[in-house]
């Protein structure tokens, strides 16, 4: 499976280290599915990059949204769209890892094989994040507290088998702690009840938290990103504290159904490392807290298989269901 991934962009990406684009495309709107309901991270990000992508091509990106099963029936409906480069679709962690992990059976797409990789847009850190009330201060303290009471603790996530959840799950292995998950539908719920105290902890994208950390009503002791952030400066990464493998941040990109033309690919790929660059969309997707991101055909399909493989061991090491 990940020789036909790899395989399948490498000459996509050769074509856009050279000058051939596509003469007539595009020639009309182009559709942009994304998996999930309007207002949320996926949704916003997509829309502020594809405004953008929409000027530089000379046509309109529609955005068009279709919630449910975790993404799935989005994604299933674009694997299944003409290969042409006029519906586009929105990659993310749940979709191409987290689902097909959790659920391998009758998902209605291969996140290997079905899609085209175009471009990563963005990255998101993650963050673990506790009640100020929790009686810890710091990451170390936090882990002491957690392992002389196991089971004592809870922690909520978006969802079982959401990526939150693997999260938890990842971050559960790796500390050989016992932790409570206890799933939400959605990270809105999940960060009211962290604020209200009926949970201790959270494991959350930051952009849905970061409003209760900056009102103090949520205590950030970690964040699964590169370094430190400037609006975040003492709280350390994963990696800093030992922990490598929890040091992974989330991502949204685009995709286009498998066998689109090579250099329909290229032209996309092109517009969206130019929007990528341009300041007014970079402040616009930073104030949502993303970071652009922005990389090849190739790159890209190395960041879903390495996000495909953490997903399916993390549910095998944790021996998740899907509810």
């Amino acid at each position: 499976m990940k020789k036909s991934l790899l395989t399948a962009v490498f000459s996509a990406a050769a074509i856009i280290s050279g000058t051939s684009y596509a003469a007539d495309f595009p020639s009309k709107p182009i559709r942009v599915i994304v998996p999930f309901a309007p207002g949320g991270s996926t949704d916003i990000v997509t829309r502020i990059v594809t405004a953008k992508m929409s000027d530089i091509l000379g046509k309109p990106m529609v955005v068009e949204n279709k919630a449910g099963a975790g993404g799935a029936i989005g994604a299933s409906e674009a694997a299944r769209a003409k290969p042409d480069g006029y519906t586009l679709s929105i990659a993310t962690v749940s979709t191409l890892g987290v689902n097909p992990a959790c659920k391998p059976e009758g998902l209605g797409y291969d996140p290997l094989k079905d899609f085209a990789p175009v471009s990563n847009f963005v990255n998101v850190p993650n963050v673990l994040e506790v009640n100020p009330k929790f009686p810890a201060n710091d990451f170390q303290s936090f882990l002491a507290e957690v392992k002389a009471n196991p089971n004592k603790y809870s922690y909520g996530s978006s969802g079982t088998c959401s990526v939150l959840h693997l999260f938890g799950e990842a971050f559960r292995l790796a500390t050989d702690t016992d932790i409570v998950h206890v799933p939400y539908r959605g990270s809105g719920p999940a960060v009211t009840d962290a604020v209200g105290g009926q949970i201790g902890i959270l494991f959350d994208n930051l952009p849905s938290s970061f409003p209760q950390i900056e009102a103090k009503n949520l205590r950030p002791l970690a964040i699964a990103w590169e370094e430190r952030l400037d609006s975040m400066k003492d709280v350390p990464t994963f990696k800093e504290l030992g922990y490598p493998e929890l040091n992974q941040p989330v991502w949204y990109g685009l995709l286009a159904p498998a066998g689109t033309p090579e250099d329909v690919i290229a032209t996309l790929n092109k517009a969206t490392l130019d929007a990528l660059k341009d300041p007014t969309v970079i402040a616009a997707l930073e104030k949502q807290g993303a970071f652009p991101a922005g990389n090849s055909p190739e790159e890209f399909a190395k960041e879903i298989q390495q996000q495909y493989d953490w997903a399916k061991d993390v549910v095998k090491k944790g021996n998740i269901e899907l509810q």
